[in-house]
């Protein structure tokens, strides 16, 4: 069986809920979840994912200036090398992601392989068009 772990930096709970979405679509799918704020973060805990999706809330400015918060920076810094596995990147918003998956990826060069999915919400809801990308994601 797959394992998939979704790590998420929530600051109001909406990405929070969009990263729990994503775990209970996953598991859904077969896949053995496990889903845990930056919080809860420490090296060898990807060891046994095969899937890892990171998330993080939108910072910034509503329509310009989005970029991850300082504490999803912090916890990049900690992150173990994952191009080892399939990566997908999240994030909630309220109007705009601007720049913020971009963002995201500066901050993990060199951990993650280009390419990841990028999947975003507004409420922190998944979409069917997110389901789709998803299952194409895992395989």
């Amino acid at each position: 069986m797959k394992k998939a772990l979704v790590i998420y930096q929530s600051r109001t709970g909406i990405t929070r809920r969009f990263g729990q979405e994503i775990g209970q679509y996953l598991s859904s799918k077969g896949l053995d979840v496990k889903v845990i704020p930056i919080q809860e973060y420490s090296p060898g805990i990807t060891d046994e994912a095969d899937v890892v999706l990171l998330g993080c809330w939108t910072a910034g400015w509503m329509v310009m200036l989005q970029s991850p918060d300082r504490h999803w920076i912090r916890f990049t810094k900690q992150l173990t090398d994952l191009r080892d596995k399939k990566v997908a990147l999240f994030t909630t918003y309220k109007l705009l992601t601007g720049r913020m998956f971009d963002k995201m990826r500066e901050h993990l060069a060199g951990k993650i392989d280009d390419g990841a999915p990028e999947l975003k919400s507004r409420n922190g809801r998944m979409s069917d068009s997110l389901k789709h990308l998803i299952d194409s994601f895992i395989g």
